[in-house]
Protein backbone atom coordinates (compact mmCIF):
# COMPACT_ATOMS: atom_id res chain seq x y z
CA UNK A 1 0.00 0.00 0.00
CA UNK A 2 1.25 3.10 -0.66
CA UNK A 3 -0.59 5.31 2.09
CA UNK A 4 -2.84 4.39 4.88
CA UNK A 5 -6.85 3.75 3.97
CA UNK A 6 -7.80 6.53 6.18
CA UNK A 7 -6.68 8.98 3.12
CA UNK A 8 -9.16 7.44 0.56
CA UNK A 9 -11.86 9.62 2.24
CA UNK A 10 -10.57 12.75 0.82
CA UNK A 11 -9.35 11.39 -2.68
CA UNK A 12 -11.76 13.88 -4.81
CA UNK A 13 -11.11 17.09 -2.55
CA UNK A 14 -9.77 19.94 -4.91
CA UNK A 15 -8.14 22.80 -3.20
CA UNK A 16 -6.75 26.01 -4.95
CA UNK A 17 -3.52 26.73 -5.80
CA UNK A 18 -1.39 29.73 -3.59
CA UNK A 19 0.92 30.64 -6.38
CA UNK A 20 4.39 32.24 -5.59
CA UNK A 21 5.77 34.41 -8.47
CA UNK A 22 8.34 33.06 -11.10
CA UNK A 23 11.68 31.08 -10.24
CA UNK A 24 13.94 30.85 -12.95
CA UNK A 25 13.04 30.04 -16.21
CA UNK A 26 9.27 28.64 -14.56
CA UNK A 27 6.14 31.33 -14.19
CA UNK A 28 5.32 30.06 -10.65
CA UNK A 29 5.76 27.89 -7.80
CA UNK A 30 3.47 26.47 -5.05
CA UNK A 31 1.95 23.65 -3.34
CA UNK A 32 -0.24 21.37 -5.07
CA UNK A 33 -3.21 20.28 -2.37
CA UNK A 34 -2.77 21.97 0.39
CA UNK A 35 0.02 19.79 2.36
CA UNK A 36 0.63 19.80 5.80
CA UNK A 37 3.88 21.48 5.60
CA UNK A 38 4.46 24.53 3.11
CA UNK A 39 6.86 24.36 0.50
CA UNK A 40 9.17 26.54 -1.66
CA UNK A 41 11.46 26.70 -4.58
CA UNK A 42 14.51 28.87 -4.48
CA UNK A 43 16.26 29.54 -7.35
CA UNK A 44 20.21 30.20 -7.63
CA UNK A 45 21.26 33.16 -10.34
CA UNK A 46 24.82 32.25 -10.38
CA UNK A 47 24.36 28.38 -11.15
CA UNK A 48 20.91 28.25 -12.27
CA UNK A 49 19.97 25.82 -9.85
CA UNK A 50 16.53 24.96 -8.24
CA UNK A 51 16.43 23.72 -4.31
CA UNK A 52 12.97 22.24 -3.71
CA UNK A 53 11.62 21.51 -0.65
CA UNK A 54 8.16 20.18 -0.36
CA UNK A 55 5.88 17.92 2.14
CA UNK A 56 2.74 15.96 0.61
CA UNK A 57 1.15 12.34 1.99
CA UNK A 58 1.86 11.21 -2.20
CA UNK A 59 0.93 11.60 -5.72
CA UNK A 60 -1.64 8.94 -5.60
CA UNK A 61 -4.93 7.42 -5.72
CA UNK A 62 -7.38 10.28 -6.61
CA UNK A 63 -5.76 13.66 -5.42
CA UNK A 64 -2.23 14.95 -4.99
CA UNK A 65 -0.09 16.83 -2.10
CA UNK A 66 3.24 18.37 -3.30
CA UNK A 67 5.46 21.63 -4.24
CA UNK A 68 5.68 22.24 -7.92
CA UNK A 69 7.40 24.72 -9.89
CA UNK A 70 5.42 25.32 -13.81
CA UNK A 71 5.55 26.50 -17.29
CA UNK A 72 2.40 26.97 -19.13
CA UNK A 73 2.77 24.91 -22.21
CA UNK A 74 1.39 24.27 -25.94
CA UNK A 75 2.23 21.78 -28.41
CA UNK A 76 4.91 20.02 -28.50
CA UNK A 77 8.20 20.08 -26.04
CA UNK A 78 11.30 18.24 -24.31
CA UNK A 79 11.82 18.60 -20.66
CA UNK A 80 15.31 17.40 -19.51
CA UNK A 81 17.47 18.09 -15.63
CA UNK A 82 19.47 16.55 -13.78
CA UNK A 83 17.62 15.80 -10.29
CA UNK A 84 18.96 14.45 -6.97
CA UNK A 85 17.66 14.49 -2.76
CA UNK A 86 19.13 16.11 -0.39
CA UNK A 87 20.29 14.31 2.37
CA UNK A 88 19.15 10.40 2.99
CA UNK A 89 15.35 11.10 3.92
CA UNK A 90 12.90 9.22 5.23
CA UNK A 91 10.72 7.84 3.15
CA UNK A 92 11.62 5.66 0.28
CA UNK A 93 8.45 6.52 -1.83
CA UNK A 94 9.56 10.32 -1.74
CA UNK A 95 9.44 12.00 -5.46
CA UNK A 96 11.18 14.12 -7.51
CA UNK A 97 10.70 14.78 -11.59
CA UNK A 98 8.79 16.12 -14.14
CA UNK A 99 5.26 16.26 -14.27
CA UNK A 100 3.12 17.51 -17.23
CA UNK A 101 -0.36 18.33 -15.36
CA UNK A 102 -3.61 19.52 -16.96
CA UNK A 103 -4.82 22.12 -14.47
CA UNK A 104 -2.95 22.91 -10.29
CA UNK A 105 -6.74 20.62 -8.92
CA UNK A 106 -5.15 18.45 -6.79
CA UNK A 107 -7.44 15.50 -8.73
CA UNK A 108 -6.19 16.71 -12.02
CA UNK A 109 -4.89 14.59 -15.04
CA UNK A 110 -0.93 14.35 -15.45
CA UNK A 111 1.63 12.47 -17.05
CA UNK A 112 5.22 12.46 -14.22
CA UNK A 113 8.76 11.29 -15.08
CA UNK A 114 9.31 10.33 -11.09
CA UNK A 115 12.42 9.40 -9.62
CA UNK A 116 12.22 7.94 -6.00
CA UNK A 117 14.28 7.95 -2.84
CA UNK A 118 15.10 4.18 -3.27
CA UNK A 119 16.24 5.14 -7.04
CA UNK A 120 13.11 3.46 -8.33
CA UNK A 121 12.29 5.46 -11.45
CA UNK A 122 8.86 5.12 -13.60
CA UNK A 123 6.33 7.64 -15.26
CA UNK A 124 3.26 8.26 -13.41
CA UNK A 125 0.04 8.79 -15.09
CA UNK A 126 -3.52 9.82 -14.33
CA UNK A 127 -5.48 9.63 -17.34
CA UNK A 128 -8.90 11.32 -15.81
CA UNK A 129 -9.49 13.78 -13.57
CA UNK A 130 -10.49 12.47 -9.97
CA UNK A 131 -9.19 9.25 -11.54
CA UNK A 132 -7.85 6.46 -8.42
CA UNK A 133 -4.46 5.90 -9.80
CA UNK A 134 -3.27 2.30 -9.70
CA UNK A 135 -0.32 -0.20 -9.39
CA UNK A 136 0.63 -1.41 -12.07
CA UNK A 137 -1.34 -0.04 -14.85
CA UNK A 138 -0.69 3.61 -14.41
CA UNK A 139 3.06 3.37 -14.20
CA UNK A 140 5.80 2.32 -16.74
CA UNK A 141 9.12 0.82 -14.31
CA UNK A 142 12.89 1.58 -15.07
CA UNK A 143 14.94 -1.31 -15.71
CA UNK A 144 18.02 -0.03 -13.74
CA UNK A 145 17.81 2.05 -10.76
CA UNK A 146 19.57 6.00 -9.73
CA UNK A 147 18.67 7.46 -12.52
CA UNK A 148 19.74 11.48 -11.98
CA UNK A 149 18.97 12.92 -15.88
CA UNK A 150 15.27 12.71 -16.65
CA UNK A 151 13.70 13.38 -19.64
CA UNK A 152 9.77 13.74 -20.06
CA UNK A 153 9.16 14.68 -24.19
CA UNK A 154 5.50 15.17 -25.39
CA UNK A 155 5.35 14.44 -28.81
CA UNK A 156 1.96 14.86 -30.13
CA UNK A 157 -0.85 12.52 -28.47
CA UNK A 158 1.78 10.86 -26.87
CA UNK A 159 4.19 10.88 -23.56
CA UNK A 160 7.29 9.77 -23.48
CA UNK A 161 10.23 9.03 -20.57
CA UNK A 162 13.66 8.91 -20.82
CA UNK A 163 16.48 8.77 -18.36
CA UNK A 164 20.10 8.62 -17.95
CA UNK A 165 22.72 7.80 -15.51
CA UNK A 166 25.61 9.84 -15.75
CA UNK A 167 27.68 9.77 -17.95
CA UNK A 168 25.22 6.84 -20.55
CA UNK A 169 23.15 7.88 -23.46
CA UNK A 170 19.22 8.77 -22.68
CA UNK A 171 17.34 5.42 -22.95
CA UNK A 172 13.47 5.40 -23.43
CA UNK A 173 12.06 3.78 -20.36
CA UNK A 174 8.08 3.74 -21.95
CA UNK A 175 5.88 6.23 -23.34
CA UNK A 176 1.87 6.54 -22.85
CA UNK A 177 -0.68 7.59 -25.09
CA UNK A 178 -2.55 10.89 -23.82
CA UNK A 179 -6.08 11.06 -22.85
CA UNK A 180 -7.92 14.22 -21.24
CA UNK A 181 -4.59 16.18 -22.06
CA UNK A 182 -5.68 19.76 -23.23
CA UNK A 183 -2.76 21.44 -25.85
CA UNK A 184 -2.04 24.45 -22.94
CA UNK A 185 -0.95 22.43 -19.90
CA UNK A 186 1.36 23.05 -16.59
CA UNK A 187 4.95 21.32 -17.46
CA UNK A 188 7.53 21.68 -14.30
CA UNK A 189 9.52 19.91 -11.80
CA UNK A 190 8.12 18.66 -8.42
CA UNK A 191 9.02 17.36 -4.99
CA UNK A 192 6.81 15.25 -2.76
CA UNK A 193 7.93 13.68 0.52
CA UNK A 194 5.50 10.73 0.78
CA UNK A 195 5.23 11.48 4.29
CA UNK A 196 2.73 14.10 5.56
CA UNK A 197 4.16 15.42 8.77
CA UNK A 198 7.50 15.55 6.81
CA UNK A 199 9.83 18.07 4.61
CA UNK A 200 12.50 16.65 1.76
CA UNK A 201 14.42 18.90 0.04
CA UNK A 202 16.01 18.13 -3.29
CA UNK A 203 18.15 20.00 -6.38
CA UNK A 204 17.42 20.27 -9.60
CA UNK A 205 19.80 21.90 -12.22
CA UNK A 206 20.37 21.82 -15.88
CA UNK A 207 17.13 22.58 -16.39
CA UNK A 208 15.81 22.82 -20.03
CA UNK A 209 12.79 23.22 -21.56
CA UNK A 210 12.79 22.64 -25.57
CA UNK A 211 10.30 23.23 -28.12
CA UNK A 212 11.27 20.99 -30.93
CA UNK A 213 10.45 21.52 -34.68
CA UNK A 214 8.36 18.97 -36.83
CA UNK A 215 10.28 16.58 -38.45
CA UNK A 216 11.13 17.85 -41.95
CA UNK A 217 11.63 21.24 -40.85
CA UNK A 218 13.64 23.39 -43.27
CA UNK A 219 15.41 26.15 -41.72
CA UNK A 220 16.27 27.80 -44.57
CA UNK A 221 12.84 28.14 -46.11
CA UNK A 222 10.72 28.29 -42.84
CA UNK A 223 12.74 30.28 -40.50
CA UNK A 224 15.59 29.72 -37.42
CA UNK A 225 14.83 28.78 -34.35
CA UNK A 226 16.20 30.33 -30.68
CA UNK A 227 19.68 29.48 -29.63
CA UNK A 228 21.52 29.67 -26.51
CA UNK A 229 25.22 30.38 -25.56
CA UNK A 230 25.69 27.63 -22.98
CA UNK A 231 29.17 26.80 -20.92
CA UNK A 232 29.62 23.59 -19.61
CA UNK A 233 31.94 22.41 -16.94
CA UNK A 234 33.15 19.15 -18.33
CA UNK A 235 33.94 17.40 -15.41
CA UNK A 236 30.91 18.67 -12.97
CA UNK A 237 28.31 18.32 -15.99
CA UNK A 238 27.46 21.82 -14.87
CA UNK A 239 25.81 24.09 -17.70
CA UNK A 240 25.27 27.59 -17.88
CA UNK A 241 23.18 29.77 -20.28
CA UNK A 242 25.22 33.07 -20.80
CA UNK A 243 23.29 34.56 -23.93
CA UNK A 244 19.81 34.13 -25.68
CA UNK A 245 18.45 34.60 -28.64
CA UNK A 246 15.10 34.30 -30.89
CA UNK A 247 17.64 34.53 -34.03
CA UNK A 248 20.33 32.81 -34.84
CA UNK A 249 24.13 32.36 -33.76
CA UNK A 250 26.44 29.62 -33.87
CA UNK A 251 29.79 28.10 -32.97
CA UNK A 252 31.64 29.16 -29.92
CA UNK A 253 35.51 29.84 -29.43
CA UNK A 254 36.98 30.79 -26.25
CA UNK A 255 39.28 33.61 -26.64
CA UNK A 256 43.14 33.03 -25.51
CA UNK A 257 42.49 35.63 -22.53
CA UNK A 258 39.73 33.25 -20.93
CA UNK A 259 37.22 35.83 -20.57
CA UNK A 260 35.40 36.27 -23.64
CA UNK A 261 33.65 34.08 -26.18
CA UNK A 262 33.79 34.60 -30.60
CA UNK A 263 30.68 33.55 -32.18
CA UNK A 264 29.21 33.84 -35.35
CA UNK A 265 25.56 35.86 -36.32
CA UNK A 266 24.71 36.47 -39.77
CA UNK A 267 27.81 36.68 -41.57
CA UNK A 268 29.73 38.49 -39.04
CA UNK A 269 31.82 37.49 -36.17
CA UNK A 270 31.00 39.13 -32.27
CA UNK A 271 32.75 38.60 -29.02
CA UNK A 272 30.40 38.08 -25.81
CA UNK A 273 32.05 37.94 -21.81
CA UNK A 274 32.05 34.44 -20.91
CA UNK A 275 29.39 36.34 -17.87
CA UNK A 276 27.29 36.84 -20.44
CA UNK A 277 26.59 40.68 -22.16
CA UNK A 278 26.43 42.70 -25.46
CA UNK A 279 27.83 41.53 -28.36
CA UNK A 280 30.65 43.14 -29.98
CA UNK A 281 30.94 42.80 -33.61
CA UNK A 282 34.46 42.10 -34.35
CA UNK A 283 36.16 43.89 -37.47
CA UNK A 284 36.55 41.23 -40.39
CA UNK A 285 37.32 43.68 -43.10
CA UNK A 286 35.64 42.76 -46.77
CA UNK A 287 34.37 39.26 -45.30
CA UNK A 288 31.10 40.14 -44.95
CA UNK A 289 29.40 36.43 -45.53
CA UNK A 290 30.76 34.02 -42.58
CA UNK A 291 29.62 30.80 -42.53
CA UNK A 292 30.02 29.01 -38.89
CA UNK A 293 33.77 28.00 -39.39
CA UNK A 294 36.25 29.97 -38.17
CA UNK A 295 38.78 29.07 -35.23
CA UNK A 296 41.96 30.79 -33.33
CA UNK A 297 45.60 29.94 -33.86
CA UNK A 298 47.54 27.81 -30.76
CA UNK A 299 49.67 31.11 -30.22
CA UNK A 300 46.31 33.06 -29.99
CA UNK A 301 47.39 35.85 -32.47
CA UNK A 302 45.65 34.45 -35.76
CA UNK A 303 42.02 33.49 -36.57
CA UNK A 304 40.92 31.58 -39.31
CA UNK A 305 37.39 32.54 -41.42
CA UNK A 306 35.01 31.07 -44.19
CA UNK A 307 33.97 33.53 -46.18
CA UNK A 308 31.52 32.99 -49.34
CA UNK A 309 32.84 34.63 -52.13
CA UNK A 310 29.91 35.13 -54.95
CA UNK A 311 29.68 33.37 -58.20
CA UNK A 312 32.31 30.61 -57.50
CA UNK A 313 31.71 27.10 -57.07
CA UNK A 314 29.99 25.15 -54.07
CA UNK A 315 28.55 28.54 -52.92
CA UNK A 316 32.06 30.39 -52.51
CA UNK A 317 33.37 29.28 -49.19
CA UNK A 318 36.92 29.95 -48.58
CA UNK A 319 39.59 30.30 -45.87
CA UNK A 320 41.14 33.34 -45.08
CA UNK A 321 43.75 34.37 -42.04
CA UNK A 322 43.68 37.61 -40.18
CA UNK A 323 44.93 39.30 -36.79
CA UNK A 324 42.45 37.84 -33.64
CA UNK A 325 42.54 41.80 -33.51
CA UNK A 326 40.94 41.90 -36.27
CA UNK A 327 41.41 43.68 -39.81
CA UNK A 328 41.37 42.80 -43.47
CA UNK A 329 41.55 38.93 -44.02
CA UNK A 330 44.03 37.27 -46.26
CA UNK A 331 42.75 34.99 -48.75
CA UNK A 332 44.32 31.03 -48.40
CA UNK A 333 42.37 28.75 -50.70
CA UNK A 334 41.30 30.39 -54.14
CA UNK A 335 39.46 27.05 -55.01
CA UNK A 336 36.00 26.69 -53.61
CA UNK A 337 34.08 25.26 -51.86
CA UNK A 338 36.73 25.23 -49.17
CA UNK A 339 35.82 25.60 -45.43
CA UNK A 340 38.14 26.09 -42.59
CA UNK A 341 37.97 23.93 -39.19
CA UNK A 342 41.18 23.96 -37.40
CA UNK A 343 44.85 24.85 -37.28
CA UNK A 344 47.85 22.64 -36.50
CA UNK A 345 49.84 22.83 -33.71
CA UNK A 346 52.86 24.79 -35.00
CA UNK A 347 50.71 27.62 -36.43
CA UNK A 348 51.88 27.05 -39.65
CA UNK A 349 48.73 25.45 -41.57
CA UNK A 350 45.01 26.01 -41.46
CA UNK A 351 43.29 22.68 -42.19
CA UNK A 352 39.94 22.52 -44.04
CA UNK A 353 37.60 21.00 -45.81
CA UNK A 354 37.06 20.72 -49.63
CA UNK A 355 35.55 19.64 -52.79
CA UNK A 356 38.41 19.60 -55.75
CA UNK A 357 36.80 18.22 -59.22
CA UNK A 358 34.84 15.51 -57.37
CA UNK A 359 31.59 16.00 -55.53
CA UNK A 360 33.57 13.85 -52.13
CA UNK A 361 34.89 16.54 -49.79
CA UNK A 362 38.56 16.07 -48.23
CA UNK A 363 41.10 17.02 -45.82
CA UNK A 364 43.32 19.26 -46.96
CA UNK A 365 45.84 22.07 -45.42
CA UNK A 366 47.28 25.51 -46.98
CA UNK A 367 50.81 27.52 -45.62
CA UNK A 368 49.01 30.30 -42.88
CA UNK A 369 51.43 32.68 -44.78
CA UNK A 370 50.18 31.40 -48.23
CA UNK A 371 50.95 29.27 -50.81
CA UNK A 372 50.20 25.79 -52.44
CA UNK A 373 47.64 23.50 -51.03
CA UNK A 374 48.16 20.24 -49.70
CA UNK A 375 45.65 17.33 -49.96
CA UNK A 376 45.79 14.87 -46.71
CA UNK A 377 43.23 12.64 -47.33
CA UNK A 378 41.80 10.81 -50.82
CA UNK A 379 38.48 9.15 -50.40
CA UNK A 380 36.34 8.29 -53.13
CA UNK A 381 33.17 7.43 -51.14
CA UNK A 382 31.78 8.84 -48.12
CA UNK A 383 32.33 12.34 -46.20
CA UNK A 384 35.07 13.44 -43.92
CA UNK A 385 34.84 16.78 -41.49
CA UNK A 386 35.91 18.56 -39.04
CA UNK A 387 40.12 18.47 -39.60
CA UNK A 388 41.63 20.09 -36.12
CA UNK A 389 45.62 19.86 -34.94
CA UNK A 390 46.38 18.62 -31.54
CA UNK A 391 48.32 20.64 -29.45
CA UNK A 392 51.83 19.12 -29.71
CA UNK A 393 51.39 19.18 -33.67
CA UNK A 394 51.59 15.00 -33.55
CA UNK A 395 47.73 14.28 -34.80
CA UNK A 396 45.09 15.70 -37.39
CA UNK A 397 41.65 14.37 -35.71
CA UNK A 398 38.97 14.55 -38.13
CA UNK A 399 35.48 12.61 -38.39
CA UNK A 400 34.56 10.36 -41.47
CA UNK A 401 31.73 7.96 -42.27
CA UNK A 402 33.75 5.25 -44.41
CA UNK A 403 32.90 2.83 -42.25
CA UNK A 404 29.11 3.15 -42.47
CA UNK A 405 28.56 5.66 -39.72
CA UNK A 406 30.12 8.61 -38.93
CA UNK A 407 33.09 7.91 -36.74
CA UNK A 408 36.18 10.06 -35.08
CA UNK A 409 39.69 9.66 -36.62
CA UNK A 410 43.20 10.83 -36.57
CA UNK A 411 46.22 10.82 -38.75
CA UNK A 412 49.53 12.75 -39.08
CA UNK A 413 50.13 15.87 -40.21
CA UNK A 414 51.08 14.49 -43.06
CA UNK A 415 48.24 12.24 -43.78
CA UNK A 416 49.66 8.88 -42.89
CA UNK A 417 49.20 6.46 -40.03
CA UNK A 418 45.14 6.85 -39.74
CA UNK A 419 43.51 5.67 -36.83
CA UNK A 420 39.63 4.84 -36.05
CA UNK A 421 39.08 6.43 -32.63
CA UNK A 422 35.14 5.66 -31.79
CA UNK A 423 33.11 2.41 -32.65
CA UNK A 424 29.60 2.94 -32.17
CA UNK A 425 26.24 3.67 -33.79
CA UNK A 426 26.03 7.26 -33.05
CA UNK A 427 26.76 9.83 -35.82
CA UNK A 428 30.36 11.17 -34.33
CA UNK A 429 31.24 14.84 -35.43
CA UNK A 430 34.18 17.50 -34.84
CA UNK A 431 36.69 16.31 -32.78
CA UNK A 432 38.05 19.24 -30.19
CA UNK A 433 41.05 18.64 -28.46
CA UNK A 434 41.66 20.06 -24.92
CA UNK A 435 44.19 23.15 -24.76
CA UNK A 436 46.40 20.04 -22.37
CA UNK A 437 46.01 17.51 -24.90
CA UNK A 438 44.09 15.17 -23.08
CA UNK A 439 40.94 15.01 -23.43
CA UNK A 440 38.56 15.13 -26.92
CA UNK A 441 34.80 16.81 -27.37
CA UNK A 442 32.69 15.78 -29.71
CA UNK A 443 28.88 15.75 -30.84
CA UNK A 444 26.90 12.23 -31.50
CA UNK A 445 24.08 12.64 -33.71
CA UNK A 446 21.26 9.57 -33.52
CA UNK A 447 21.46 6.82 -35.36
CA UNK A 448 18.99 7.62 -37.72
CA UNK A 449 20.82 10.45 -38.94
CA UNK A 450 22.44 10.10 -42.38
CA UNK A 451 25.76 9.80 -41.91
CA UNK A 452 26.78 12.31 -43.79
CA UNK A 453 24.80 15.10 -42.42
CA UNK A 454 25.13 17.04 -39.35
CA UNK A 455 21.40 18.83 -39.51
CA UNK A 456 20.06 21.50 -37.41
CA UNK A 457 17.12 20.98 -34.65
CA UNK A 458 17.93 17.47 -33.61
CA UNK A 459 18.33 15.28 -30.06
CA UNK A 460 22.18 15.01 -29.56
CA UNK A 461 24.50 14.57 -27.18
CA UNK A 462 27.96 15.91 -26.33
CA UNK A 463 30.56 13.63 -25.35
CA UNK A 464 34.29 13.65 -23.84
CA UNK A 465 36.39 11.03 -23.62
CA UNK A 466 40.41 10.60 -22.56
CA UNK A 467 42.99 10.55 -25.76
CA UNK A 468 42.68 6.53 -26.45
CA UNK A 469 39.62 6.12 -23.85
CA UNK A 470 36.45 5.74 -23.75
CA UNK A 471 33.51 7.87 -24.30
CA UNK A 472 30.72 9.42 -21.39
CA UNK A 473 28.04 12.04 -21.95
CA UNK A 474 28.38 15.20 -20.68
CA UNK A 475 25.85 16.76 -21.89
CA UNK A 476 21.82 16.34 -23.30
CA UNK A 477 20.82 18.69 -25.66
CA UNK A 478 18.43 19.65 -28.65
CA UNK A 479 20.27 21.48 -31.59
CA UNK A 480 23.05 19.75 -34.10
CA UNK A 481 24.65 22.34 -36.77
CA UNK A 482 26.28 25.14 -35.26
CA UNK A 483 26.31 23.32 -31.56
CA UNK A 484 30.08 22.94 -31.40
CA UNK A 485 31.10 23.50 -35.32
CA UNK A 486 35.02 25.12 -33.86
CA UNK A 487 37.27 24.62 -31.19
CA UNK A 488 35.83 25.60 -28.28
CA UNK A 489 37.56 24.61 -25.08
CA UNK A 490 38.50 27.03 -22.44
CA UNK A 491 42.24 27.94 -22.18
CA UNK A 492 42.49 25.64 -18.54
CA UNK A 493 40.64 22.89 -20.33
CA UNK A 494 38.40 22.46 -18.33
CA UNK A 495 35.18 24.09 -19.81
CA UNK A 496 33.56 24.29 -23.32
CA UNK A 497 31.12 26.61 -24.87
CA UNK A 498 28.14 25.26 -26.94
CA UNK A 499 24.82 26.45 -28.81
CA UNK A 500 21.28 24.36 -27.56
CA UNK A 501 18.52 25.62 -29.48
CA UNK A 502 14.90 26.15 -28.81
CA UNK A 503 11.62 27.15 -30.79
Amino acid sequence: MKIFLLMLASAFVTTAFAGNGPVGILEDHGDVGSPKHAGSVVYDQNTQTYTLKGSGYNIWFGRDEFQYAWKKMQGDFILTANFAFVGKGVDPHRKIGWMVRESLNDNAVHYSAVAHGDGLTVMQWRLLKGAFMRSPQDEIHAPKRGYQVLQLERQGTTMILRAAQVGEPLQVIGSQCVQDLPDEVLAGIFINSHNPDVVEEARVWNVRIDRPVPEGYNPDKEGWIGCRMEILDVFTGMRKVIHESDGRFEAPNWMPDGKKLLFNENGSLYTIPVEGGTPVKVNTGSANRLNNDHGISFSGKQMAISHHREGLPGGGSSVYVLPLTGGEPKLITEKTPSYFHGWTGDDKYVLYVAQRDTPIYNVYKSPAAGGPEVQLTFFKTGHVDGPEGSPDNKYIYYNGSQSGTMQLYRMKPDGSGREQLTFDEYNDWFPHISPDGKWILFISFPPEIDPGSHPSYKRVMLRLMPVGGAPRVVAYLYGGQGTINVPSWSPDSRKVAFVSNSE
